[in-house]
């Protein structure tokens, strides 16, 4: 390996090794908002583009603005930012500058949501969001050499009416997705609300996830698993206050998506110091690190692997270890798998 200590050393030049060791390490991401990845002069440009009135006068107001005590707060900001996404070009766009930026740091394969009634309920046709974001997947794919698998989620602060109709809209589009999931604001929205349209999901050939147990409690998790039927819970973190569930995700090894900056931008811990990931993982867990909402938690897959270098001394054998896991838990098939853990197996 090009950096031979176990355990990040405190001098800066040992620091700097790990550091650049890690920016080109083989990463998978599999948990992240495409919305979520609006940069605020994109934001600036596409409002201007589309002759959008915004809050704000300045990219340094938006980033001021960024600032959040918990999960709603953010939520505000993040679909007032949306209504600048109008055209099939703005999607395209919006896909294409997350996929550069995971060019740039190594990202071989991901797994974005995106969150059709955002757009759908202010008059955008479902056509025009995921065509534009299917054709920067495919570019991607030629060009950057990064593959993809497309994962459609529902507004869970919205009814199940909705959530419906969304998946009647997307039946068209069955070609361009790998699986549904379910966002937004958790607390006062069980997963057991969408029972039944993530039944119709799995009829229709769709695989599962949900956020679960991030500002909600590990019941949340229990009912993703049992009700939902889910092959991956996001962020899940809060299951380590409930015993019989770290026994049964260390028997299932039903993966965790978990997202460092932006459980600490959200005040689910504190601080970065106080992050379970390393702890579920040392107890077997199937962790992943992922970027969530990376424009406004402050940080792609780099920053937040090297957030838990800094505050966790995460180790590199720790790091490899959470990118085996992504590879294990991403929904792309048994031919790619291997590539991708040939690439991490020639790089370390």
């Amino acid at each position: 390996m090009p950096h031979s200590t176990s355990h990040l050393d405190t001098s800066p030049k040992a620091d700097l090794v790990l550091l650049s060791w890690l920016a080109q390490l083989p990463k998978v991401e599999l948990h992240l908002h495409l919305e979520g990845s609006l940069e605020p002069q994109m934001l600036f440009d596409l409002a201007v583009r589309n002759q959008v009135t915004l809050p704000y006068q300045n990219v340094k107001e938006v980033k001021q603005a960024f600032q959040f005590t918990q999960l709603q707060d953010f939520l505000d900001i993040y679909y007032q930012a949306a209504t600048v996404l109008v055209t099939e070009q703005d999607f395209y766009d919006l896909t294409w500058a997350y996929l550069l930026k995971c060019k740039e740091q190594n990202v071989l394969h991901v797994e974005p949501f995106f969150d059709p009634q955002t757009h759908t309920e202010r008059g955008i046709s479902f056509a025009t969001v995921i065509n534009g974001i299917d054709r920067a997947l495919e570019d991607s794919e030629e060009k950057l050499g990064i593959s993809s698998e497309l994962i459609m989620c529902f507004l869970r602060h919205l009814d199940e009416e909705s959530a419906f109709a969304t998946l009647i809209l997307a039946m068209d589009h069955l070609d361009k997705l790998k699986g549904v999931g379910l966002d937004s604001s958790e607390l006062g929205h069980p997963p057991e609300k969408f029972s039944r349209v993530f039944a119709k999901a799995r009829e229709l050939g769709l695989l599962t996830v949900a956020h679960a147990g991030e500002e909600g409690p590990a019941d949340y998790i229990w009912t993703a698993i049992n009700d939902l039927k889910v092959s991956r819970v996001d962020h899940g973190v809060n299951a380590i206050h409930d015993p019989a569930l770290i026994k049964y995700l260390q028997e299932s090894q039903i993966p965790l998506t978990v997202c460092p900056l932006s459980n600490t931008k959200l005040k689910v811990f504190d601080d970065m110091n106080q992050h379970n990931i390393l702890d579920l993982l040392s107890l077997g867990i199937c962790v992943t690190v992922n970027s969530d909402d990376p424009s406004y938690f402050g940080g792609y897959m780099t920053e937040n692997f090297e957030a838990l270098i800094v505050s966790l001394d995460m180790t590199q054998e720790q790091m490899i270890k959470l990118v085996e896991n992504s590879i294990t838990a991403s929904f792309c098939c048994q031919q790619r798998k291997q590539q991708l853990s040939s690439a991490l197996r020639d790089y370390i």
